[in-house]
C-alpha cells in the first residue's frame, strides 16, 4: 500500500526507535552469528522487514490477485485449491524396454506424468553404434536411435491420456517427430497430444554445453518447432526454456531468472520475426526452474519471474491474450545441492525443495532421488521422491490456501529485490543485442563461472555451511544401493539399430534426408520433412548427421 509521508515518517520512528532499544539490548547479550547476513544470491538482508520497507510500492499494480496481471500470485485463480500441480518423475535408463517398465510402475503409484530422460548418444545427435557413444549408451538416460525404439518406449502407453515431458535438446526436433509417429500410430491425432519439449538451444550453449550445430542454425530449429507446434499441435508445450540447467552450472537465483527470461524473450522476438503472432503460440511457452535451499528468495524468484515475463510480453511484443502472459513453470530440485556425503540427508534438503516450489507457485514438480549423486534412482529412492511430493500435497496443509506466503514483509520486500536485479542483468543483455548475441559474445557464461568460483571458494573456506560437507561430517558411511546398467544394454541397442537398417527401404530412407537437407539449407521448417525421415526408420544420428553438414559443427572457443 502506498503510505503518507507522515505515516512513513511514523513507521520509520517506530523502527529506530526498535532499533535503539530492544535491538541493541539483545546485540550486547548475543552479537550476531556473522557480520553480513544475504540469501545465496548475495542479496543482503536487514535486520528488520517492515512495513515501511517498501515505501513506493504499489500492491495492487505490483502483487494484486491470483489469476489478475501481473500474476505475481500466481497463475490461477484457485492455484492447488483447484487442481495439484503435476507429480512428475523423471525417468530413463538402459534399454527402452526397461525405462517403459518404470513408466509403468511409477504411473501405478500415483505419478500424473511422464518425464524422459534420454542418454548422452541421443543428446548430442549419434547413433548406439556410433564410435562417440561407446561406453555411454544407456548411462545418462534411455538409449534411442530409431523410430522403433520410441514405439517401445511407449509400448501400452495411451499417449492421448497422459502428458509427457522430454528432456532433449539439440535433438529435440528428432524426439518430437518420433512422439508424433508412435502417436498416429495409436491413433492418437498430434493435436490431441499433451506435454512440453525442452528444445531451449541457448542455455545449451550457456551452460550444459550439449549441442551439435552453432547458436544461430539451433536457435532457429528450435523456433521451428514453436511454429509446428502452434499451428498443429495446440495442447503441447514446444519449449521449455531452462533455468534449471544455468543454475545447476553456478549461476545465482537471480542469474538464472534473468538469463532464463532473456532467453525467451530471444525465441519469442525471432517467432514474432518470422511471421508467427504472439498470441498465437506465447500460451504454449513453458519455463523450467531449478528448487535450492534458501527456500524464501527461491519463492521470490518464481513470483518476480510471473511478473517480469508478464509485463515484458505485454510491453514489448504486445501480447493481450491472458494465456500469452502467464509464466507456466516446471520445478526441479537442485541435483547439485545433493551430496554423495550422508546420502539420506538429501531426503531433507529435497522436501525444503519441493515446498519452496510448491510456495512458489509451480505448475509440475519433480523431486530428485537420494542417490543421484551416485547413478541414476533406484526404484525404491524414486518412490521415496514421489511420495515427498504426495506428502507435501496431501500432508503440510499448503494446498488450502493460494500464495500462503503473500503479504510477509521480507517475501514481498525480496521479490521487488530480486525482480529489480534481474531486469539490471536482463537490460545488460539487451544493450548487447539480445541473448543470442550475448552468448555469441560469452557474457552469461563468464558471469555464471565466477558465480560458480565464489560459491565453491566459500564452502572450501568454511564460509557457507554444507551439511556432511564441510560440517557435521561422520568418519564411516554405509554403501547404499544404487542402479547399474549393464553392458549387454549397449550391445543389444545395437544389434536392434542393426535389425532395423536391414528392414528398412534404403531408397525411402535416402529421398527422406534429401528432404530435411533441402529444408534445411534453404531455410524451411525442418519439422515436416524430419516427420517423415523419421517414419522411414532413419536413425536419430542419420538425421542429425545432414544438420552438421548443412550448418557445420559447433565447438566452443572457451573464453572464460
Amino acid at each position: 500500500m502506498a503510505w503518507s509521508r507522515d505515516e512513513l515518517a511514523a513507521l520509520l520512528g517506530e523502527r529506530e526507535a526498535w532499533t535503539r532499544g530492544e535491538l541493541a539490548q539483545a546485540l550486547e547479550r548475543l552479537p550476531r552469528r556473522r557480520e553480513r547476513f544475504e540469501t545465496d544470491s548475495g542479496i543482503p538482508v536487514p535486520d528488520l522487514l517492515d512495513a515501511a520497507s517498501r515505501p513506493g510500492a504499489d500492491d495492487r499494480r505490483d502483487v494484486g490477485y491470483p489469476g489478475r496481471f501481473p500474476f505475481t500470485r500466481g497463475t490461477q485463480a484457485t492455484m492447488y485449491r483447484g487442481r495439484l500441480w503435476t507429480m512428475r518423475q523423471f525417468a530413463g535408463f538402459g534399454s527402452p524396454e526397461d525405462t517403459n517398465r518404470r513408466f509403468k510402475i511409477l504411473l501405478g503409484r500415483g505419478m500424473t506424468g511422464l518425464s524422459t530422460a534420454f542418454d548422452m548418444p541421443a543428446l548430442m545427435g549419434y547413433d548406439a553404434d556410433h564410435p562417440m557413444s561407446r561406453g555411454e549408451v544407456g548411462r545418462e538416460g534411455v538409449a534411442v536411435s530409431t523410430l522403433r525404439d520410441f514405439e517401445t518406449l511407449f509400448e501400452g502407453i495411451p499417449l492421448g491420456d497422459v502428458s509427457t515431458s522430454m528432456t532433449i535438446n539439440a535433438t529435440a526436433a528428432i524426439a518430437l517427430a518420433m512422439y508424433v509417429a508412435v502417436a498416429e500410430a495409436q491413433g492418437v491425432p498430434r493435436a490431441r497430444l499433451a506435454g512440453t519439449l525442452q528444445n531451449d538451444m541457448l542455455k545449451e550453449y550457456v551452460a550444459q554445453k550439449e549441442w551439435m550445430i552453432p547458436p544461430a542454425p539451433a536457435t532457429r530449429i528450435a523456433c521451428d518447432v514453436i511454429e509446428f507446434c502452434a499451428r498443429e499441435m495446440p495442447r503441447w508445450n514446444p519449449i521449455s526454456v531452462s533455468g534449471y540447467h544455468i543454475r545447476e552450472a553456478g549461476a545465482t537465483a537471480v542469474q538464472e531468472l534473468a538469463f532464463t527470461l532473456a532467453d525467451g524473450l530471444e525465441y519469442v522476438r525471432q517467432c514474432v520475426e518470422r511471421g508467427l503472432a504472439v498470441d498465437e503460440f506465447g500460451p504454449r511457452i513453458s519455463f523450467f526452474w531449478d528448487v535450492h535451499n534458501d527456500l524464501f528468495e527461491e519463492v521470490a524468484k518464481f513470483r518476480a519471474a510471473r511478473r517480469i515475463w508478464a509485463r515484458l510480453m505485454r510491453d514489448r511484443f504486445g501480447a493481450r491474450r491472458t494465456e500469452a502472459l502467464l509464466l507456466r513453470a516446471h520445478a526441479q530440485t537442485a541435483g547439485v545441492s545433493l551430496t554423495a556425503q550422508q546420502p539420506l540427508v538429501n531426503v531433507a534438503r529435497v522436501a525444503l525443495q519441493g515446498l519452496a516450489a510448491v510456495l512458489g507457485g509451480t505448475q509440475s514438480l519433480h523431486t530428485n532421488s537420494l542417490d543421484e549423486t551416485y547413478a541414476l534412482p533406484t526404484e525404491e529412492a524414486a518412490t521415496v521422491a514421489l511420495r515427498t511430493q504426495q506428502v507435501i500435497a496431501h500432508e503440510s496443509g499448503v494446498d488450502r490456501v493460494v500464495d500462503p506466503l503473500a503479504g510477509s514483509h521480507y517475501v514481498e520486500w525480496l521479490t521487488d529485490e530480486v525482480e529489480r536485479r534481474a531486469l539490471d542483468l536482463i537490460g545488460k543483455i539487451d544493450a548487447l543485442g539480445g541473448m543470442l548475441r550475448a552468448v555469441e559474445e560469452g557474457f552469461p557464461q563468464r558471469e555464471i563461472a565466477e558465480s560458480a568460483y565464489r560459491w565453491q571458494r566459500e564452502i572450501e573456506r568454511g564460509e557457507r555451511v554444507v551439511v556432511g560437507v564441510n560440517a557435521f561430517q561422520v568418519a564411516e558411511q554405509p554403501p547404499i544401493p544404487t542402479l547399474k546398467v549393464d553392458e549387454a544394454v549397449q550391445r543389444a541397442q545395437i544389434e536392434r539399430l542393426r535389425a532395423v537398417k536391414a528392414g528398412r527401404d534404403v531408397a525411402a530412407v535416402d529421398a527422406a534426408l534429401s528432404g530435411v537437407e533441402r529444408a534445411a539449407r534453404e531455410g524451411r521448417n525442418v519439422l515436416p520433412p524430419i516427420l517423415e525421415a523419421v517414419k522411414a526408420y532413419a536413425t536419430l544420428g542419420e538425421i542429425s548427421d545432414v544438420l552438421r553438414r548443412v550448418h557445420g559443427v559447433y565447438r566452443e572457443d572457451g573464453r572464460f
